[in-house]
């Protein structure tokens, strides 16, 4: 997950994403470097645009951002639950009338 971060930062910092750069970087953060990661890492990255990648990102941030609601969200599914025995009985006292 390093060598991503490195490849990120690069890119940020409008510098060339390479094998020597994102293993200075991995280095100066104090991490050890695994050099065919770093291959493997440039080499996938060779056909991708990085700026393209980074703007879908947020749609995945957004799908998980109600997650950060769900404090609000339990009161609702709370007071949800307390009608439920309501609408329960209701639904019990329909099929009793089904039956006699």
């Amino acid at each position: 997950m390093e060598y991503v971060y490195a490849a990120l930062l690069l890119h940020k910092l409008e510098k060339e994403v390479n094998e020597a750069n994102i293993i200075s970087v991995v280095k100066a953060s104090g991490a050890d470097v695994n050099e065919a990661q770093v291959k493997a890492l440039v080499a996938a990255l060779a056909d991708v645009n990085i700026d393209e990648a980074v703007k879908a990102a947020p749609v995945a941030i957004a799908a998980a951002a109600p997650a950060a609601d769900a404090p609000a969200d339990d009161k609702a599914k709370a007071e949800e639950k307390k009608e439920e025995p309501k609408n329960e009985e209701a639904a019990m006292e329909g099929l009793s009338s089904l039956f006699g």
